[in-house]
């Protein structure tokens, strides 16, 4: 009986924890075809009120203004393909790694295609998830 009532314990955990793997995998998908769409209250919902998101030049911004410079063009994404992408859930934390390409255009209109391994981190507020941290690094794809 312990071992059934064990073995019942184990699958129910590996599916929760595969549950909010997939979650966090189509948030983080989400988040890309908002920030081309310029989806402002989808962003200012996923992204926790101190997130850093650290672009791969170095550069980094809190929310206000990432959200500030999509609306001015500043930020301007065009395309965004996922190469791969792979979500480890901690508890009430989760990380994404992946690959991708993002093109766009400058302040000046023109155009940029950079390919980036970024990091993202997610923790749970309540019952949703934020982003909290995202990280790119420039890379050869």
């Amino acid at each position: 009986m312990r071992i059934i009532l064990l073995g019942l314990i184990f699958i129910s955990a590996c599916s929760f924890g595969q549950k909010n793997e997939n979650t966090i995998d189509q948030l983080h998908r989400k988040k890309f075809t908002w920030l081309i769409n310029k989806n402002y209250d989808s962003l200012n919902w996923l992204m926790h009120e101190r997130v850093q998101y650290i672009h791969s030049n170095g550069w980094v911004q809190a929310k206000t203004e990432v959200i500030d410079d999509l609306k001015t063009g500043k930020l301007n994404y065009t395309n965004i393909e996922i190469v791969e992408a792979t979500v480890t859930v901690h508890q009430n934390t989760a990380i994404v790694s992946g690959k991708g390409r993002f093109r766009g255009l400058m302040p000046d209109k023109s155009e940029f295609n950079l390919s980036l391994f970024y990091t993202e981190v997610y923790v749970k507020v309540g019952k949703d998830w934020k982003l909290l941290n995202r990280l790119a690094t420039k890379i050869t794809l």
